[in-house]
């Protein structure tokens, strides 16, 4: 049996759905029985817990042959990131004392990097799970391509959409949220020892104007990239509600300036399957 947390969400949805396809016992772990409503109609066990709560994810991961662990993302943190330490100092002791065969988190390209920023909430879970007592793997995944979806109405409403990745033609790492899932699934039901690092990308990298061009093609209508001003992020941001955007400023600067990157290369990620245009038909669809 294997346990997943963030299983209402897109990449844990994914995994619970490979998980079941190949007749494995699930233990869907989420927020309040009413989301997990749709899983257990699907056959899975039902574990009620925040991620903050060491009793209840104790209990979550108890007699799990496998537990996913997939960190609630912290979008305008805190100085020193309390809200990531809360949940990992909570999910280490569980795992702690649950004592599952082996873990698989989902984390980051560039969780490695030594400059602080919104990423580094990965680099801290790495560090805290790396000195568990049990094999653990950390999947670092690529940009989602989900991300996207943000750009939907403009795209289709007035042919633009606005990039903080810069310049426009230069490639980044991407990865579908389908084949992390996929990807998560497998890497739980194989054996390991110790701690294991996989880099997960698509078969080749992605720039802003590809990303316009593929909406370009799907909506039928020419897409331009408008590179957002690196010198009006901090007012944008803050206009948006973020009451600290330099985290969030410098992810985006390692994207751009190339030290968010995988620790091997692109040489040696393991490639996805689902392509841009998949991913973004299917936002186009989803989106009124």
């Amino acid at each position: 049996m294997y346990a997943i947390t963030g299983v209402t969400g897109k990449v844990g949805g994914a995994m619970a759905h490979t998980l079941l396809a190949n007749h494995r016992s699930v233990r869907a772990v989420v927020r309040d029985a009413d989301k997990g409503q749709a899983w257990a109609e699907l056959g899975c066990e039902l574990a009620i817990a925040q991620m903050e709560d060491v009793s209840a994810l104790t209990a979550a991961f108890k007699g799990a042959e496998g537990v996913f662990i997939l960190p609630p993302s912290e979008f305008d943190p805190a100085p020193g990131f309390p809200e990531a330490l809360a949940v990992i100092d909570a999910v280490k002791a569980a795992l702690e004392v649950a004592a599952p065969r082996k873990v698989v988190c989902l984390s980051t390209v560039g969780a490695q990097a030594k400059q602080t920023n919104l990423l580094t909430q990965r680099t801290l879970m790495e560090q805290a799970l790396s000195e568990l007592d049990m094999p653990v793997t950390f999947l670092r995944s690529g940009w989602f391509m989900e991300n996207f979806r943000w750009d939907v109405p403009s795209a289709r409403e007035g042919g633009v959409i606005a990039s903080f990745l810069q310049p426009a033609d230069k490639p980044v790492p991407m990865i579908a949220t389908a084949d992390v899932g996929r990807v998560a699934a497998e890497l739980i039901q194989e054996r390991w020892t110790g701690r294991r690092i996989v880099e997960l990308e698509y078969e080749r990298r992605i720039s802003p104007n590809e990303v316009a061009a593929t909406f370009a093609e799907i909506l039928n209508r020419s897409v331009r990239v408008e590179e957002v001003p690196r010198g009006s992020w901090e007012e944008l941001f803050k206009s948006q509600g973020m009451k600290d955007p330099l985290p969030r400023i410098r992810m985006l600067d390692g994207f751009n300036e190339g030290w968010i990157e995988f620790e091997g290369g692109e040489g040696t990620s393991i490639k996805g399957k689902v392509c841009l245009g998949a991913v973004l038909k299917d936002l186009i669809d989803a989106t009124p």
